[in-house]
């Protein structure tokens, strides 16, 4: 079983690329798909507690009911702000990677290679044609 796990939504591009440098380190992560198969509410909260971020700076704001929810009230508690994730896990921003050396919210996607506890193991491209790692294995 991997020691690596990411948070992943399939539908988006940067957790697609973190998926494939993960895997370009030669490794094959526990893959969960967090929208089919959302995290607890232990589980997020010790994500949160582990990343170090605010509860609100794991909110995902584009493509969600962030604002028809009235989520940008400063008034309301980390707990609303969870209670409102695990009702709409779509709020929950990604990919979260977690690996023996840390856990991280990975965007950009490269963040994740400081994660990884093996070297990539080629070059890499992302979708969008940006290089992250050259031909001969050094991060751009």
């Amino acid at each position: 079983m991997s020691q690596i796990t990411i948070y992943h939504n399939p539908q988006c591009g940067t957790s697609r690329n973190t998926l494939e440098l993960i895997r370009n380190s030669g490794e094959e992560p526990t893959v969960i798909e967090y929208l089919q198969t959302p995290p607890d509410r232990t589980t997020l909260v010790r994500l949160i507690k582990d990343m170090g971020i605010e509860v609100r700076a794991l909110l995902r704001i584009k493509g969600t009911p962030y604002e028809e929810l009235g989520l940008g009230d400063t008034s309301l508690t980390d707990d609303q702000l969870i209670d409102a994730m695990m009702t709409y896990p779509i709020l929950i921003n990604r990919p979260i990677v977690v690996t023996p050396l840390g856990t991280r919210l990975c965007r950009p996607s490269e963040a994740v290679l400081d994660l990884l506890p093996q070297e990539q193991r080629g070059s890499f491209v992302k979708e969008d044609g940006q290089v992250v790692i050259d031909k001969s294995g050094r991060r751009v």
